[in-house]
């Protein structure tokens, strides 16, 4: 499937959270079987053109299509977790969200120094998860040039703020607005 086919799956609910905003919900798509499929084709080609070695999702989105990705490379998966998931000694990192704040978790001993782990999510809008997820891998001593998204709402500026942090965004979609 092309791109903009796969594009026709995701579902645009008006209103939600909150009036005035589009929000584009990929549950349409990861329930459609050869939409999910094509999804993760472009994914696991864009990370494998990256020289992924190991593959980081955020936590929730990012585990479905990060680890469906990482399997497809035949690398590892890197979760990275909301606060107190791991059993293990973890380090963190807070990072602001647009009314509040959030935390990241890992465990450090996932990653190999100089490792390349390509960062994947379902969505980038302000940048603020994957900058924090990014900032984590690379204080565990990764190399993380590069993050991968289903879908990009380049309104809200976040594929810049990647990059001014040095991490080069790609998304298989564009969607205007918030």
């Amino acid at each position: 499937m092309t791109p903009d086919e796969i594009k026709a799956l995701v579902r645009t609910v008006p209103d939600f959270p909150a009036p005035g905003i589009l929000f584009r919900d990929i549950t349409t798509l990861i329930a459609h079987g050869a939409g999910l499929s094509a999804t993760l084709d472009h994914l696991a080609d864009a990370a494998r053109d990256r020289g992924a070695e190991a593959v980081a999702g955020l936590e929730a989105r990012g585990f479905i299509f990060g680890a469906m990705v990482a399997a497809r490379l035949g690398v590892g998966f890197v979760p990275l977790r909301k606060p107190g998931k791991l059993p293990v000694e973890v380090i963190g990192v807070d990072y602001a969200l647009e009314y509040g704040s959030a935390r990241l978790e890992l465990d450090p001993t996932l990653v190999d120094a100089g490792e390349r782990v390509v960062v994947v999510d379902d969505l980038v809008a302000t940048g603020g998860t994957a900058l924090a997820g990014a900032d984590l891998l690379r204080r565990a001593g990764a190399t993380v040039e590069d993050a991968l998204f289903v879908i990009d709402l380049p309104d809200l500026g976040g594929a810049e703020a990647l990059r001014a942090a040095g991490v080069e965004p790609w998304a298989l979609m564009a969607f205007p607005g918030h």
